[in-house]
């Protein structure tokens, strides 16, 4: 117990937890503006891994980190406008869209990467972001270091929740999402364009998950290999639900998450991790996030019109 107590109190269990959750937080942002339109995007775990590898590439070819955060994020809004044109235009199955998306961008992902470094058999390394102390504030104890002394895509990351709660809740353009993802026939007789409105949040949706993906390359680690996003994509879905589709509640989540994965970690270093197998310690994360999520979900409102597809004229 004593060994947990100091875990609790170390500065590096904060800091780890911040960092855990930075990608998860733009990927949740984006998938929760997709929802919230009334989308499913399950194309998230391969448009962050698109992200990834299409930022990372850049930086590589010598690009700045800005400009290649800024090609990973067109990157996914290429494949968000894809997924926009074959489910709000043409209707068809966002479950079977999503997953098509995913295998697309991975597949894609790896087979550029292969091409453009045939003879490698390291992944290259890049000049990443580095952390930016923020003055007094980055020497508070314990949450200083987690919250105030973090690589500039992490403070990027934070930003974006608060203007995407503040868009939402507060912006003309952000009670259109909502009733579009709510009611899109109310939406349509306003004479504002559902497909219009549910494309741009999808596309937009997109980029923030493929800059979701960029962190891992260009500010957690500094190159690309196979796997990196490991599953990182479907945890968001889940993170989106958990916050009862409310960016505040998401980024709670993603949090959350972040602090059992990073506590799992040192505790397989401590007597206890001795004694059990580390596969318990690896479920650990998954096993409390799903708890917290049935918990959560029983009191969630789901959009009403999610996953269904607005065709002008029909009731």
């Amino acid at each position: 117990m004593s060994e947990i107590v100091e875990i609790l109190a170390s500065a590096s269990l904060w800091i780890a937890m911040v960092r855990i959750a930075s990608p998860l937080i733009f990927a949740t942002l984006g998938e929760l503006i997709c929802e919230r339109a009334g989308v499913l995007n399950l194309g998230i775990e391969g448009i962050m891994v698109a992200g990834a590898f299409s930022g990372w590439l850049a930086a590589y070819a010598g690009m700045g980190l800005w400009p290649a955060v800024a090609v990973a994020c067109l990157t996914g809004m290429g494949f968000g406008l894809l997924h926009a044109g074959l489910t709000v235009l043409f209707g068809l199955s966002q479950h079977v869209v999503g997953i098509g998306i995913t295998l697309l961008a991975t597949s894609s992902s790896y087979f550029a990467y292969r091409v453009a470094l045939p003879e490698v058999a390291s992944p290259p390394k890049i000049e990443a972001f580095q952390n930016w102390p923020v003055p007094v504030l980055s020497q508070i104890t314990l949450i200083g270091p987690a919250f105030f002394d973090q690589t500039p895509m992490t403070y990027l990351a934070f930003g974006l929740a608060g203007l995407v709660s503040w868009l939402l809740a507060r912006t003309p353009l952000g009670l259109a999402l909502r009733a579009v993802g709510e009611n899109p026939a109310a939406v349509d007789a306003q004479g504002l364009s559902v497909a219009w409105l549910r494309s741009g949040a999808v596309i937009a949706g997109s980029g923030l998950m493929a800059m979701g993906g960029a962190f891992l390359t260009l500010s957690a680690f500094n190159s690309f290999f196979f796997g990196m996003v490991n599953g990182r994509g479907w945890i968001c879905i889940a993170l989106v639900v958990f916050g009862a589709w409310r960016p505040g509640k998401a980024l709670a989540g993603a949090l959350l998450f972040a602090g059992f994965d990073a506590l799992q970690i040192r505790l397989q270093q401590t007597t206890l991790g001795a004694d059990l197998p580390y596969q318990i310690f690896l479920m650990l994360p998954y096993l409390l996030s799903i708890l917290a999520l049935v918990l959560s979900s029983r009191r969630a409102s789901v959009p009403a019109a999610l996953m269904r597809p607005f065709r002008k004229g029909e009731r």
